[in-house]
């Protein structure tokens, strides 16, 4: 069996994989095996509040295993079970003929959907050394350098010029934007 990339309607990918495998079910289709949408777990910090979430890392796309014909080609009865499903677009290939993922491809995007879901992590875009400018609080619209990120607690001091001098504060990542 190989791993198709199979295009999809945004924020329709779980809708599209649960409907396919209904229907790959109902219809007892032995060449398909798994259909999946990769997520991670993300946790946010708000206000002092966390809250987890699940985030797809591939949007719009919906990857199926299934063992393709001879040829290369997808079985009709698979084809068209896909093609009559709400949502879906095409498989990514060339010329009407789907392309199956390389092994090193593949072998990422299963590591990163298997990932243990007991340890979400909390999603900064900030690296030391990046200029940041403040939202909100007490120092809104104040710019400084990123010092360091502690990811526990979903905080990053940043260094800003006070009166003249270098100050440090510790701030919720959500609070500050790149400049």
């Amino acid at each position: 069996m190989y791993w198709y990339v199979l295009r999809v309607a945004s924020n329709k990918e779980e809708q599209v994989r649960d409907t396919l495998a209904r229907k790959m079910e109902v219809d007892g289709v032995k060449s398909v095996g798994r259909i999946m949408v990769p997520t991670e777990q993300i946790k946010r910090i708000r206000g002092g509040k966390q809250r987890v979430i699940k985030r797809k890392l591939y949007p719009g796309y919906v990857f199926m295993e299934l063992e393709p014909k001879d040829d290369g080609k997808i079985p009709d009865d698979v084809w068209f079970i896909i093609k009559e499903t709400g949502g879906v677009g095409d498989f990514i290939g060339t010329e009407g003929v789907p392309t199956p993922m390389r092994d090193t491809d593949v072998a990422k995007m299963l590591k990163e959907a298997e990932k243990p879901e007991d340890t979400p992590n909390i999603k900064v875009e900030f690296a030391k050394g990046d200029v940041v400018k403040i939202r909100e609080g007490a120092f809104e619209n104040f710019e400084g350098a990123v010092d360091s990120i502690d990811t526990e607690r979903g905080v990053v001091r940043v260094i800003v010029t006070i009166f003249g001098r270098s100050t440090p504060l510790d701030i919720e990542y959500w609070q500050i934007e790149k400049v």
